[in-house]
């Protein structure tokens, strides 16, 4: 939804800020001082004063193209056909903006949102609107995921200036991060803290945490609030708390899993849900969650040993592989909410690619499940999907009524309960699920897709790599592992240069598949570093490929050269050298996506542990300093922060195996390992065949670690205490709980 923010004076510019993809606000007035009419932006609606109506308001549609033609991002190219006169953001639009004396019209979107696309229609093809504009300002298009530092930047201004309270966590966060850094180390105490703090947002029924704009919607999945959940239980997995804290993962993970969020028929997760129960998404899919969300079903996994979350973490990697996945291994950003309902359709819909009428699920599975029942297919399906008549979505859901008489796959019940409904076993049921969906699927790929922005943004596949290689790991798939490392060899390929040293933040798919850039390419911003980091490390535990640790090695020293803010520790989000950036932010908020600065830090802590590099470790007890007052004041805002000081004070569990990596007796003992939850664990293989490791020549001691007997061996070590050699896999299951 659409909101004017206010309008900042910065220099010698002047900016009126758009965010075109915020949740709903109070609508704010704003006159211009030099004698320009006011307008009115409320609910993704650009109002002139004068009242709107069909005979003073045209929407018209003109095939010229503005500037944008000739950018790569979708969502810019959406726009390229607008009336309004949109610069991208670059020298020119400013030095106009400088010469002409004007405010700048700044519009901050992406191509996948749908409130973005609503602004589009009512208001960016309006010819009078335009009209305004283009003559009042110079109007420049951002794509947020193209340009977070600039789309971070102006955010931080309106939450400042305008003062809501729906900001007041980020403004919290923005009051206390900004103070001076400590050098004292915060203890764990602020780890029971953010465990209070995330049970008193808990909620019991349907599971998700209380957003701090709204008691019970929309609900995010939160990835990283299961991340520091699951590392509290591994601590002390016996203790009530660390059962709450199982809790409160395990049960709002199947909530998500039931509801609408999931894609039941096509898989993967949708980014939100607009109400309390993850009935109605807001049906967008996101590259950066579903990376995220396949760890957190692995994680769900490992610990509980339930084949469902091993089924869920087989789910969105079908869809992300199937569905976002290029030739060449990168993955595209996102699939869009709004579709055409009919081939033959002339306005988008939101979530018409997605729901269905009680009438399609019985027309297409009308079918009786066998000869001597009468139970059909639909009936199964409609039962444990809450098919209903009328539709199951209530009048308040959805945008606009579009979703009336409509339904959005949900299930209230488990698998058992239908089977107990149908007189049926709970494989049967399944079988005939299957079948179902298989039928729904095909049908439903006939109708119009939403639309693919296939720009490829380095940091989101960064947190794909993660997700691939720690859950193929997890559900013995080594066909994910091998996709994660396409994806780190497109990265390689395609968003690193060596000459120039550095790694961009995006790339585009053109014609024939065809991998290209911009003319300037987007230098990286930090969470493209610590992301891709992150990735690399977890591919190297799963492939114990010292190429991947080298990578990030490389990658760490420049994020460190490029980044670090030697005065008050941290990192800033952008580089120093582009003139155009009024302000260097770091981010120390995590959302939807971890800020970079937490994932730094452990990703710190693991190059120190694997190289013995202590300035890495120095940096990360900077880093913590630097937010001390956040750790300790507001930690539920930085639970993946308190996770990597956790892993601080506790130190790592090494595990070292002495064999020969496509031996069966080695991967037998790397098997216990990879299936056990351990969330602060080095993972270094010692293989005779190599004798030329970076590892076991920087280390000496690794080469005192040997094979016993030609058998593989496995040495367990923390707090610089080892135990004895292990050759047999229930002997180090053992040894690996105990350490627990």
């Amino acid at each position: 939804i659409v909101y004017v923010r206010g309008v900042m004076t910065l220099g010698r510019y002047c900016f009126l800020s758009i965010i075109d993809y915020t949740s709903t606000l109070p609508k704010i007035w704003w006159n211009q001082n030099r004698g320009i009419k006011s307008y009115l932006f409320q609910s993704a609606f650009l109002s002139i004063t004068v009242p709107r109506s069909n005979s003073n308001i045209k929407s018209l549609q003109p095939q010229k193209k503005n500037r944008l033609g000739m950018e790569k991002s979708p969502y810019l190219l959406q726009h390229a056909t607008n009336p309004v006169d949109w610069y991208p953001w670059c020298d020119e639009a400013l030095e106009k903006a400088r010469k002409e004396d004007k405010c700048i019209f700044l519009s901050v979107g992406y191509s996948t949102c749908h409130w973005c696309h609503v602004m589009e229609e009512e208001s960016f093809k309006n010819m009078e609107i335009a009209e305004i504009m283009n003559k009042n300002f110079v109007n420049i298009k951002v794509d947020r995921e193209e340009r977070p530092d600039i789309d971070r930047i102006y955010m931080t201004f309106i939450q400042a200036k305008v003062g809501s309270t729906n900001f007041e966590t980020l403004q919290t966060i923005s009051t206390i991060a900004l103070k001076s850094e400590s050098h004292e180390i915060p203890s764990l105490e602020c780890s029971h803290i953010c465990t209070q703090q995330l049970t008193s947002e808990f909620e019991p029924k349907f599971g998700g945490f209380r957003s701090p704009f709204s008691m019970q919607s929309p609900k995010f999945p939160q990835p990283v609030n299961f991340n520091f959940l699951f590392h509290m239980y591994t601590r002390q997995p016996n203790e009530e708390l660390a059962q709450h804290c199982l809790h409160m993962c395990v049960h709002t993970l199947k909530k998500m899993c039931y509801g609408g969020i999931h894609d039941h028929i096509g898989q993967g997760f949708s980014r939100y849900a607009t109400d309390g129960e993850w009935h109605v998404p807001h049906f967008e899919k996101m590259l950066y969650d579903q990376g995220q969300l396949i760890k957190s079903y692995a994680d769900a996994y490992l610990v509980t040993k339930d084949k469902f979350f091993a089924e869920i973490v087989d789910d969105i990697a079908t869809y992300v592989i199937r569905d976002l996945r290029h030739k060449e291994g990168g993955f595209y950003s996102a699939e869009d909410a709004d579709s055409y309902p009919t081939t033959d359709a002339h306005a988008k819909v939101e979530g018409a690619f997605y729901v269905w009428t009680a009438m399609e699920i019985e027309s297409l599975l009308n079918k009786e499940i066998s000869d001597e029942s009468h139970t059909k297919l639909s009936d199964i399906f409609c039962h444990h999907f809450n098919v209903e008549d009328s539709g199951n979505v209530t009048s308040n859901q959805g945008a606009h009524g579009e979703l009336r008489g409509k339904n959005v796959l949900i299930m209230y019940n488990a698998i058992e309960e239908t089977a107990k409904h149908f007189n049926l076993t709970v494989e049967e049921i399944r079988m005939h699920l299957k079948e179902a969906c298989s039928i729904l699927y095909k049908a439903r790929s006939a109708r119009p897709r939403p639309h693919l922005d296939d720009k490829i943004i380095t940091a989101w596949n960064g947190l794909m790599i993660s997700g691939l290689a720690f859950g193929g790991a997890a559900v013995d798939n080594k066909q994910y592992i091998e996709y994660a490392a396409d994806a780190a060899k497109f990265i390689k390929r395609y968003l690193f240069s060596e000459t120039k040293n550095m790694l961009f933040h995006s790339c585009y798919r053109g014609e024939n598949d065809i991998i290209t850039q911009v003319s300037t390419p987007i230098p990286g911003f930090l969470d493209d570093y610590a992301f891709v980091i992150k990735g690399l490390l977890d591919l190297y535990e799963a492939t114990l490929n010292e190429e991947w640790l080298e990578f990030a090695e490389k990658l760490q020293d420049l994020q460190n050269e490029y980044f670090w803010d030697e005065k008050n520790g941290g990192y800033f989000s952008t580089t120093s050298d582009d003139p155009n950036i009024i302000l260097r932010l770091k981010e120390a908020y995590d959302g939807a996506e971890p800020s970079g600065n937490s994932i730094a830090a452990e990703n710190l802590l693991r190059l120190a542990d694997y190289l013995t590099r202590g300035e890495f470790k120095d940096k990360a007890v900077r880093l913590f300093g630097a937010y001390r007052h956040l750790l300790m004041e507001r930690p539920i805002a930085i639970p993946q922060l308190v996770s990597a000081l956790v892993r601080y004070h506790d130190d790592a569990t090494q595990i070292y195996v002495a064999g020969k990596r496509d031996a069966k007796d080695t991967n037998d003992l790397l098997r216990v390992i990879y299936k056990r939850l351990i969330p602060g664990r080095t993972l270094v293989l010692i293989d005779p065949d190599q004798p030329s490791s970076r590892l076991l020549r920087e280390n000496e001691y690794l080469n005192n670690m040997k094979s016993s007997d030609s058998q593989a061996t496995a040495y367990v070590c923390k707090h610089r205490t080892c135990s004895l050699p292990v050759t047999n896999p229930e002997q180090l299951a053992t040894l690996l709980d105990k350490q627990r």
